[in-house]
């Protein structure tokens, strides 16, 4: 695995991948397997965004394989429909890449089903998703889903008594929960893959500290941390770097069920792919699988 690039990734020809975001790391991922022969579908709530980075796309690649397909991942509706279409469009699919997501809106926002935004769109959204895709992922070949947390992570913690934030909302403790929440979704997968011959793999990944425009979007350009995106850039790794963990997951042969990849360097913020510390609380089983149930309750979706 030492120092793995896009460079690395097999080819992807006849394989199908649904990647979420239009933009920053999304883009990368789209990017990276669309030259690795890969026919991809960008998942986006902008339809201008969408086209733009399709069009990018075929200017680097000209060969490409490569379209959108609408999808506002913080509405169950719009979730269903891009199930439905997916559905009745293919007959499989390989690789999903649940990357999109909403960082430290300073004032409490709700999705439009009334769940808190971060956790709404970040974890609720991709967990509805991900049952709308499973009939078609338990056709594919090699089929995986990778599920992007967070270095925020670490501090996270699951509140079950105000899973929405109802009662006191903090943005950086929303979004930390939120990313654990992916994280322990990916592990919690992993298991009832395995447990229920799902045939499908799940895997998480970080992208450490990227230079993407998460915080310019949510908190805004002239907060704090949008300020320190703009100011501090040199702090943080440029998005194709940021990328490749979520590559690696998703192409690689090396790659491992139930892992968790991140950079390999400064207390995994930058560098090259590798795996990543779990933390401690991801680890519970008995809240992952409560946070399962009550996930699903929530969206009324269901997986097997």
């Amino acid at each position: 695995m030492a120092k793995w690039t896009a460079s690395d990734i097999p080819s992807q020809q006849g394989r199908s991948a649904v990647v979420t975001g239009t933009g920053g790391l999304g883009f990368e991922d789209a990017l990276a397997l669309a030259r690795a022969g890969g026919d991809v579908i960008i998942a986006g709530r902008g339809s201008e965004k969408g086209a733009a980075a399709v069009a990018r796309i075929r200017e680097r690649v000209p060969s490409a394989k490569v379209r959108f397909e609408p999808l506002d991942l913080a509405s169950l509706k719009s979730i269903a429909a891009f199930g439905d279409r997916m559905r009745g469009q293919r007959d499989s699919l390989d690789l999903l890449i649940n990357n999109a997501g909403v960082m430290v809106p300073p004032q409490r926002r709700e999705t439009a089903d009334g769940f808190e935004l971060q956790l709404g769109t970040n974890h609720l959204g991709h967990f509805a998703l991900t049952s709308q895709l499973m009939p078609l992922l338990r056709k594919g070949r090699d089929a995986r889903v990778v599920s992007l947390s967070s270095v925020a992570a670490r501090s996270g913690a699951i509140d079950f008594g105000d899973l929405n934030a109802e009662t006191r909302y903090k943005p950086m403790a929303s979004y930390s929960q939120s990313k654990l929440a992916c994280l322990m979704f990916a592990l919690e997968l992993r298991r009832r893959s395995e447990a229920g011959g799902w045939g499908v793999t799940s895997i998480a990944a970080h992208p450490g500290i990227a230079r993407t425009d998460l915080l310019h979007n949510a908190p805004g350009r002239w907060s704090a941390p949008g300020l320190a995106r703009t100011f501090l850039w040199f702090l943080f790794q440029p998005a194709p770097r940021g990328a490749l963990p979520t590559l690696f997951a998703a192409t690689s042969p090396e790659a491992i069920a139930g892992a968790y990849y991140g950079p390999d360097g400064l207390g995994e913020t930058r560098g090259y792919p590798a795996l990543s510390k779990i933390p401690g609380q991801a680890l519970d089983e008995a809240a992952a699988a409560r946070l399962w149930e009550v996930s699903a309750s929530l969206t009324g979706s269901r997986f097997g």
